[in-house]
C-alpha cells in the first residue's frame, strides 16, 4: 500500500461526512432500521435510533469503525431510560467486545475468519448485519454529491500534494461512490476498513518517506484526530453543520499554510480546540431526566 511519490507533502482525506454529506443518511436510513431488524428492538426503537445517533452522529465516537460503534451503542441502550422496564431481550456483547479488542483490522473479512473459529452464534449475528448492510446501502443508498468546498479542495490537494482516501467505509462501498462522482483522479489510493485502521493507512502510505509535518490528515470526526496523533502527522478538522465552511477555511488559509510549513503549532491547536468543544462525550439523558421513554410494543416504529 505504498503511494507513487510525487510530491514531498502527504494529504489524507475522510469520506463520509467530510468529502460526502453522507453520514446522516447512511445512519438514519441503513445502519438504524438494520441494527432494529437484526437483533429484534422493535419494541425500543426509539430508544436505540437516540443511542445509535448519539454514537455515530451527535458525540466524540462519530465516524468510528462499525463494530466499536455497535459495541457502544448496545452499552448505552441497556443504561437508557425505560429500556429495562420495557422487557425487551438485550443484545449479548460478550463476543463482539471481544472481537473489537481483538487486535484484529476490524472489517468484515477478519470478522468471517472470528466466526469460523469461534462458530459463536452472537458475533455470526453481527456479521449477517454487517453483510446486509452493505448488501442494503449498495442497492438503496440515494446518491449524496459531495460538498463543493470539497471538490475545490481536491482540485488543490492534487496540484501539490500525493493524496489518498483514509476511510473505515467498505473499499468497495468507497471506490463506487467516488466513480460515481468522478473523482477517483484526485487520489493515488482509496483505503477502506479492510486495510486496517485510518492511522496504519497513514503509516503504511507514507512509509517513512515524508517528514511528520508533510502529512495532514482531514477529517470529521474525534476518531481522525485520534488517528492523526497516532500516526504522528498534522490535523484538519472539518467542522460538523459547517463543512462548507471548513473547507472554504482550508483552501483559503490552511492548506497554503501547510504547503508553506506553518500549520504546525498555534494555528492547529486552535482549530482543533474549537473542533473539539463541538461534540459531547457523555449522552444528554444520563444528566437529564426529560427523556421521551420507549414506545410500547405496540406502538413501535418499525426501522
Amino acid at each position: 500500500m505504498i503511494l507513487p511519490k510525487l510530491h514531498d507533502t502527504l494529504v489524507g482525506i475522510d469520506s463520509d461526512g467530510c468529502v460526502f454529506d453522507t453520514m446522516t443518511v447512511k445512519q438514519r436510513e441503513h445502519f438504524f432500521p438494520a441494527i432494529i431488524r437484526h437483533w429484534g428492538l422493535e419494541a425500543c426503537a426509539d430508544a436505540l435510533r437516540a443511542c445509535a445517533a448519539f454514537v455515530n452522529l451527535t458525540s466524540k465516537t462519530r465516524g468510528s469503525n462499525r463494530f466499536p460503534a455497535l459495541l457502544r451503542v448496545f452499552e448505552l441502550l441497556r443504561d437508557y431510560p425505560g429500556v429495562r422496564a420495557s422487557g425487551v431481550a438485550l443484545p449479548a456483547t460478550d463476543a463482539l467486545r471481544a472481537y473489537v479488542h481483538s487486535g484484529l483490522p476490524l472489517g468484515n473479512p477478519s470478522l468471517q475468519d472470528e466466526v469460523a473459529r469461534t462458530q459463536d452464534p452472537e458475533l455470526a449475528r453481527v456479521l449477517v448485519w454487517s453483510l446486509a448492510l452493505n448488501a442494503d446501502i449498495d442497492a438503496r443508498m440515494r446518491p449524496v454529491p459531495p460538498f463543493a468546498g470539497a471538490v475545490r479542495a481536491l482540485r488543490l490537494i492534487h496540484a501539490a500534494s500525493d493524496a489518498l482516501v483514509v476511510s473505515q467505509t467498505p473499499e468497495t462501498a468507497l471506490v463506487k461512490e467516488w466513480e460515481l462522482h468522478g473523482l477517483t483522479g484526485y487520489v493515488s489510493l482509496i483505503a477502506g476498513q479492510e486495510k486496517g485502521s485510518k492511522a496504519e493507512h497513514l503509516r503504511l502510505a507514507s512509509d517513512g518517506r515524508y517528514a511528520p509535518d508533510r502529512i495532514l490528515l482531514i477529517g470529521d470526526a474525534q476518531g481522525d484526530l485520534a488517528a492523526a496523533r497516532q500516526a504522528g502527522v498534522l490535523f484538519y478538522p472539518i467542522d460538523p453543520g459547517a463543512e462548507e465552511r471548513a473547507w472554504e477555511r482550508f483552501c483559503d488559509e490552511a492548506y497554503p499554510r501547510f504547503l508553506a510549513g506553518t500549520y504546525a503549532g498555534p494555528y492547529e491547536q486552535r482549530l482543533i480546540a474549537s473542533f473539539d468543544a463541538l461534540l459531547p462525550d457523555a449522552p444528554p439523558w444520563l444528566s437529564s431526566s426529560s427523556v421521551p421513554q420507549p414506545s410500547p410494543p405496540h406502538a413501535a416504529r418499525y426501522g
